[in-house]
């Protein structure tokens, strides 16, 4: 969740970085005194996600200026559509555009990415989510646009859940431990509320993962013969996840097999800066 405590470390911690010593041209050249207008404007079209981290930016610089949201995070929006709009202090504006921009087109375009994935898979029953593949320090913002386009969060960190993937495993097999054992153990010592995924890569793999009690099963990497095999199997005693290999030409047809989740790193370690400008009213 996108609280407003980790919005203003994350966005202090970039106006920092961004004017550690304050603005020196809009200092140097504009006076104190003049003010401006400006309006967040859509290049192209696209899914919102980041208004409170676009305010906070002008906030954080300047509890003067105001800023007005004129659409919510998950709106659509078309390209020339005025998006928001801020106000006051000429000097604060541009101090805090940059970093406001940053944040916003990084965010609107994990959302738009997301939407097209959620629309590439409608009517199946499948739902997409997101991965840890998120930059580090931003995962909340990233996360939060994912939400934004329609999708769904994993894990938000190692400590959220127990998810041994194919590194795990070999550990286990090079320490003689038997899978199915070594997941009865576990899930003996973890509170009853933590959930536990298995990663396989092979349909031989998955009777040892149920025979120990996880609760997800992700196929990773499967063919869609071997993907549709693998829900027959699991059936009703585990969540189904699948991963590898998903982008927007194949996610329909992995989903059209009968899994409950498909994870998709792309979304936020490929997505594409949406293309917005802060156009310059000049009071």
């Amino acid at each position: 969740m996108l609280t407003t405590a980790t919005v203003n470390r994350v966005v202090g911690a970039a106006l920092e970085e961004d004017a550690p010593w304050g603005d020196l041209t809009s200092t140097a050249l504009l006076p104190a005194d003049a003010t401006a207008t400006a309006d967040l404007v859509a290049r192209e079209a696209g899914v919102f996600s980041g208004g409170e981290v676009f305010a906070a930016a002008f906030r954080l610089t300047d509890t003067a200026l105001d800023v007005d949201l004129h659409v919510g995070d998950g709106d659509d929006f078309a390209a020339g559509d005025v998006l928001a709009s801020v106000s006051g202090s000429a000097r604060s504006v541009l101090t805090a555009e940059r970093v406001a921009l940053n944040f916003t087109q990084r965010m609107s375009g994990i959302a738009t990415l997301t939407a097209a994935y959620v629309a590439a898979i409608d009517g199946t029953g499948a739902r997409i989510a997101d991965t840890r593949k998120t930059t580090p320090g931003l995962r909340a913002f990233e996360r939060h646009a994912v939400e934004s386009g329609g999708g769904r969060n994993h894990r938000y960190s190692l400590s959220d859940a127990v998810m041994a993937k194919d590194n795990h495993l070999a550990v286990l097999k090079r320490s003689g431990r038997d899978l199915a054992t070594a997941l009865r153990e576990a899930l003996s010592r973890l509170p009853h509320t933590t959930h536990v995924v298995v990663e396989v890569d092979r349909l031989d793999q998955i009777e040892a993962v149920l025979d120990g009690g996880a609760h997800t099963v992700l196929l990773d990497n499967f063919s869609l013969d071997d993907l549709r095999e693998g829900v027959a199997l699991i059936g009703d005693r585990a969540t189904v996840e699948a991963s590898g290999g998903v982008n927007l030409d194949t996610v329909g047809d992995i989903a059209r097999t009968g899994v409950d989740v498909i994870s998709v790193g792309a979304l936020t370690h490929s997505a594409r800066a949406l293309d917005l400008g802060l156009d310059l009213r000049i009071d």
